[in-house]
């Protein structure tokens, strides 16, 4: 069986050039998620590799789409490879079914793996650089109106942080993070 395995790193993120260069394989079945690719805790990739049996192909369509470090590559290609599975990458033009495939998979990974880390390297300095001339302030800061009352809501077991953190339409870690600065303060 043909799989496909496409993703794009947000919902912003548009999957559907992915999807049309991996037309031309005749893919009978088709996993498609909208999620970093930090790790391989992913829904639709999970799913695609529990589905994938001896003798299949999984499409994709570049290996970045996959995996972003050479170990998480390598390990997803092991897995495949160990279930009779083989892996085809559209961009690289890839086939993990031959021994200069294998060999080029792993010599791509390092260097998309090292693409990877100097493209974070160079905005961290991008950013202290921005720092020392002032012109990088971070994240806005969050302001709530009367988190006092708010907080009190809670105290008085009214509603939990869960849903304190939803009416106020803030993340857990940053409805935290301002009790922590209010009771401080």
């Amino acid at each position: 069986m043909k799989i496909a395995y496409v993703r794009v790193s947000t919902v912003e993120q548009n999957e559907a050039r992915q999807i049309e260069a991996l037309k031309k394989y005749g893919i009978d079945k088709w996993f498609t998620e909208k999620v970093s690719a930090k790790d391989t805790n992913r829904p639709q990739l999970q799913a695609m590799l529990e589905f994938a049996r001896e003798g299949d192909t999984v499409y994709i369509h570049d290996l970045s789409r996959l995996a972003r470090s050479t170990s998480d590559l390598l390990k997803m290609v092991e897995l495949l490879q160990a279930k009779g599975v083989h892996l085809v990458s559209n961009k690289e033009s890839i086939d993990t079914s031959t021994p200069t495939g294998k060999l080029m998979l792993t010599m791509l990974g390092a260097i998309y793996e090292f693409e990877r880390t100097n493209l974070l390297e160079r905005q961290r300095e991008g950013v202290a650089i921005a720092k020392s001339q002032g012109k990088y302030k971070g994240r806005k800061e969050i302001k709530i109106d009367d988190f006092g009352a708010q907080y009190q809501r809670y105290l008085n077991r009214e509603l939990s942080k869960v849903q304190l953190a939803k009416e106020l339409n803030i993340s857990r870690p940053t409805l935290d993070k301002l009790i922590r600065e209010y009771t401080a303060a």
